[in-house]
């Protein structure tokens, strides 16, 4: 039995039920919200019907004669990257259907359904239908263009961030990003708020390192007329800007404590009231935040609340500094000029042989931030190729120590690194050409760092560096 909507670009929906009067009411009730239907009568004739109806979302009784629901969903395993299905369940089988959600299912009802539930659930699956469908779309893109959507790279570190995204983005879980300075972690937030269902709805970003701690409050909940000096107006806060959507907080771990508390009641209630105001306010808000400090050395000082970061930290995802994606720069350099050539109606097609791999030589202290700024120097002053001569000094005269400190301090100069940042940077890359030189011998690094041994040790741990200088 079929229902067919008016509007052919609708979901399909194939119905599984072994009771006749419930198959024809499911069928019935959904395909008048305006999905096309099928309803069948087993699993067996479920697995039958898929390959004409080519269904997008199923609905399975749990308990059927012959194969059970649970048993459809098993021999469907290898569809589940583009298909959805959701379990109907007896109360007495509720612990078979959690077991489902395990295999693979996207989640159960327990019968008899509630029409209002099953209505919202199918509408969030055709949110998740969507998702998948555009990460199909960027999988093909990352293929045959180096990209995943807005970050650029196909190197075996940025593949495991894309996995991660990939299962992050369909969900309304906390996501934590932490990298060095520079290393795209705003992309990232960016990137995972447009694959999800939220991806239609606003995205606010802030700074929490950047507002004063008197004004943070305020920025984030927002106040009322009249709550203090200066209040003159009413003044919505992030979070009500990012209702349905999803707020990013940069450097997390910047934060006051007493702000930190707060915004752990926010995350775990929903609810917050603005400064100076006694009604509590609502929001449905998925929340991304990044640090470029080590999250477990952050904790371990006092600067992140472990109770807070294990809040966001569902979904952790850590961005390799670009010295440990080097086989990227030649599409990262390539997309940047494509931009700037846009952007400023120049003509420059390439980077020489030689420049390109005095790109890859340098140790990238500012990672591809710093990347992008040389990127938009060359391009604006070079015609045609970009060659080793046009390159600034840093990236191709004198030892890579050498390189290393001289961009630091430029990095430091102009505003894209911390003194923090630079610190971790060196020792980072000092611990790694020590190593490099001492071909992995941890006595002999020691000595040529002025380290103790039991020292070296203590910071290859708190950089998550092996005896080879590798993460």
């Amino acid at each position: 039995m079929t229902s067919r909507s008016p509007a052919a670009d609708r979901e399909r929906v194939l119905i599984a039920e072994d009771d006749a009067a419930t198959l024809d009411g499911l069928t019935e009730l959904v395909g008048s919200w305006g999905y096309d239907t099928h309803g069948v009568a087993s699993g067996e004739a479920a697995l039958a019907a898929m390959a004409g109806f080519r269904p997008s979302i199923i609905i399975t009784d749990l308990v059927m004669p012959g194969m059970s629901g649970l048993d459809l969903l098993r021999e469907l395993a290898d569809q589940l990257g583009d298909l959805s299905v959701v379990i109907l369940t007896a109360q007495g089988t509720v612990e078979t259907a959690v077991e489902a959600i395990k295999v693979g299912a996207y989640d159960y009802l327990t019968k008899p359904v509630d029409p209002q539930r099953l209505r919202i659930l199918l509408q969030k699956v055709v949110e998740r239908q969507a998702t998948l469908r555009e990460v199909k779309g960027l999988r093909r893109q990352l293929r045959d263009q180096g990209r995943f959507g807005r970050i650029v790279g196909g190197s075996v570190g940025i593949r495991r961030v894309y996995r991660t995204i990939e299962q992050a983005a369909p969900t309304a879980a906390s996501v934590l990003v932490h990298g060095e300075s520079g290393t795209g972690k705003e992309l990232v937030a960016q990137t995972i708020h447009d694959l999800s269902p939220r991806g239609s709805h606003p995205y606010v970003g802030i700074n929490c390192a950047a507002i004063p701690e008197t004004l943070l409050e305020s920025e984030l909940f927002g106040h009322e007329k009249g709550a203090f000096t200066g209040a003159y107006d009413r003044r919505l806060g992030c979070f009500e800007m990012a209702n349905r959507g999803t707020l990013f907080l940069d450097e997390i771990a910047e934060m006051a404590p007493v702000m930190q508390v707060k915004l752990l009641r926010v995350l775990q209630e929903r609810r917050f009231r603005r400064l100076g105001g006694r009604d509590e306010i609502s929001v449905d808000v998925r929340v991304i935040a990044a640090t470029n400090a080590d999250p477990d050395e952050a904790v371990r000082s006092g600067r992140l609340r472990e109770d807070l970061y294990y809040r966001l930290n569902v979904f952790a995802i850590q961005l390799p500094p670009l010295r440990e994606r080097l086989d990227d720069i030649p599409l990262l350099v390539q997309s940047f000029l494509d931009e700037f050539n846009a952007r400023n109606n120049k003509a420059v097609r390439a980077v020489a042989p030689e420049a390109l791999k005095a790109l890859e030589s340098y140790a990238w202290p500012g990672n591809i931030r710093e990347l992008r700024n040389i990127t938009q120097r060359l391009a604006l002053f070079a015609n045609g190729e970009i060659g080793r001569d046009d390159l600034p000094p840093e990236l191709h005269d004198g030892h890579p120590v050498q390189q290393l400190i001289k961009a630091c301090t430029r990095c430091l100069n102009d505003g894209s690194m911390s003194y923090a940042d630079v610190v971790a940077c060196l020792e980072t890359n000092l611990l790694r050409q020590a190593l490099a030189d001492a071909q992995g011998n941890r006595t002999q690094a020691a000595k040529a760092l002025g380290l103790s041994l039991s020292t070296l040790r203590d910071k290859l741990k708190k950089y998550g560096l092996d005896e080879n200088g590798d993460r």
